[in-house]
């Protein structure tokens, strides 16, 4: 592992070069702006930690490399919570397991990654999973295969002082296999299929998975220093049970003491749910009248632009939604198999759009600038899920994409409080588009996101489900703008040189669904999926 100083903030302008006064000089600041920037925080670190781990192949086990990058600050305060960013997780895997795939008739494979982390702090501990998607790739003809992905993460806070280590744990990488064709992929067709690859830690690995170190709390480090990295299953020596098995014994209020004392993993960031009278409504109405499969979700979240080092708000948006019938999948010998096709449209003021969102930062660190947006559909927004049940333990995996059409509508910037005409049909030139799974399906310009839910038996679903929402995540490309500007000022070419380009992250929180033809309303017993007016009951937080 190695750590890279931080960039030192840049300093700023002197005030008379930074008074513009000019249309032009505004002009470009603002658009330069459309999501607020973020200066390199000084007090973060950058670690980079290369880790040996054996993954189990139908070829049996075999080595493979994997490498974790991340951010993280240089301390944190004790209960304050806080985000390791930038994460990103490499798996190279050895020629074989190239072999292994080709068996199966694979000609690439897009992955997710699950990675488990232990975090502990002295002597108590906790797990977090750090969840990653990755672009299709194609299996090279010779050599390794390279495996990127890249994810948000859950929050940390500790609860007292000391160190707070991160520990890299079991890994699982969840493999979509693709033909030759680029069929696999396409809920209609079988292909390939899957394939989940378990990964265990080496046993020579360095500093047992040791990620980082964040001190916490005012001071340098806790008397007793770092602990022992744990495993995401717990310390050695430390199982947390009680020592006798009876109710209320010492191993008992040992280990509530210990709970008490353990790192908090927030799924969600911190954040607050916005109030019911500061989001739009989401019902059906005459003009959008429900059916028997009909639902309504509110969906939030970010949106980063690379080029501005920054990200943009989407604030609680009313999304109606008439979900599919499924139908039987291809057919697998270890699975039972189930494809559904919903359709979605945003919802306000009777257009398919989010409502206005505004992006504020400080240009040259003092002049404040505002954009407001919003995302306009051109078409209606599609939903592929896809359910599979294991026959051994009825553990349930479902993959769904959602493919949106969306343009970016720029109505209104601002510049220290003075406004700058873009026109009323500044937009980019064609829709938000992602690399798709499955091009020859699903051609033409989109927006994919993806995400992937989990059930076990007895356990509460975790990841993304059509009805109970969870997170969905994608990376765009945000085209050239036209219609920019007016009485003959051409805006168009600085703002696509200011935004426009590839490698956009986006991130959005979807909530518990109300399904109208039955719907849930919160109870002693219950916990309320719908409002007396049929509107959704939870209003989700967005997460970085």
């Amino acid at each position: 592992m190695k750590a890279k100083p931080a960039a030192a903030p840049r300093p700023s302008r002197t005030r008379a070069r930074a008074r513009a006064r000019t249309t032009s000089i505004a002009a470009f600041v603002v658009l330069a702006a459309l999501v607020p920037t973020t200066a390199s925080a000084s007090g973060t670190q950058e670690v980079e930690a290369e880790l040996p781990y054996v993954c189990t192949l139908p070829s049996g086990p075999l080595p493979a490399t994997v490498r974790v990058s991340a951010e993280f600050p240089e301390r944190a305060l004790a209960g304050e919570a806080f985000t390791p960013s930038g994460v990103t997780t490499t798996v190279e895997l050895p020629d074989q397991a190239v072999a292994d795939l080709a068996a199966r008739d694979a000609a690439g494979v897009r992955a997710a990654t699950r990675l488990g982390v232990g975090i502990a702090q002295n002597a108590a501990t906790a797990t977090a999973t750090w969840r990653g998607s990755a672009e299709p790739a194609a299996l090279p003809e010779s050599g390794p295969l390279t495996l990127v992905t890249k994810g948000d993460v859950p929050s940390v806070a500790g609860r007292g002082d000391g160190d707070l280590t991160f520990s890299a744990g079991a890994l699982a990488i969840d493999l979509a296999l693709e033909a030759a064709d680029g069929t696999a992929t396409d809920a209609a067709t079988a292909g390939p299929g899957s394939l989940t690859i378990d990964c265990a830690l080496a046993e020579d690995a360095p500093g047992r998975g040791l990620l980082a170190t964040v001190p916490v709390g005012t001071g340098t480090a806790a008397p007793s220093g770092s602990p022992s990295s744990p495993s995401p299953s717990g310390p050695a020596g430390t199982s947390g049970a009680p020592d006798d098995g009876r109710p209320d014994g010492p191993g008992d209020r040992e280990a509530e003491r210990q709970s008490e004392r353990s790192p908090k993993v927030l799924e969600n960031t911190p954040g607050t749910a916005a109030d019911r009278d500061e989001v739009p409504p989401c019902r059906y109405d005459e003009q959008h009248p429900p059916t028997d499969v009909s639902l309504n979700a509110y969906v939030t979240g970010y949106a980063n632009v690379k080029k501005m080092r920054g990200a943009a708000y989407l604030p609680p948006s009313c999304v109606l939604i008439e979900q599919g019938i499924p139908v039987p999948g291809p057919p697998d010998p270890d699975y039972l198999i189930f494809d559904t096709v919903s359709y979605a449209n945003f919802h306000y003021q009777e257009r398919r759009q989010t409502p206005p969102f505004e992006a504020t930062f400080l240009s040259f660190d003092f002049a404040p600038v505002k954009a407001t947006m919003v995302l306009e559909q051109t078409d209606t927004m599609r939903i592929d899920s896809r359910m599979k049940m294991s026959m051994t333990d009825f553990s349930t995996t479902t993959d769904t994409y959602v493919r949106a059409p969306l343009v970016l509508h720029v109505l209104d910037l601002e510049v220290n409080g003075t406004p700058l005409d873009v026109g009323s049909e500044c937009r980019t030139e064609t829709s938000l588009t992602s690399e798709d799974p499955d091009p020859a399906n699903f051609p033409g310009d989109h927006l994919v996101l993806y995400g992937r839910g989990e059930l076990l038996i007895g356990q509460p679903a975790t990841g993304y489900l059509l009805l109970s929402g969870g997170v969905l995540s994608g990376e765009a490309t945000i085209p050239a703008f036209t219609g920019c500007g007016t009485d003959g000022e051409d805006l168009d070419r600085l703002l696509t040189a200011s935004v426009s380009g590839p490698g956009n992250l986006i991130k959005q929180v979807q909530g518990q669904t109300c399904a109208i033809a039955a719907p849930v309303f919160p109870s002693p017993t219950n916990e309320g999926q719908c409002t007396e007016d049929l509107q959704p009951y939870e209003i989700p937080v967005a997460e970085h």
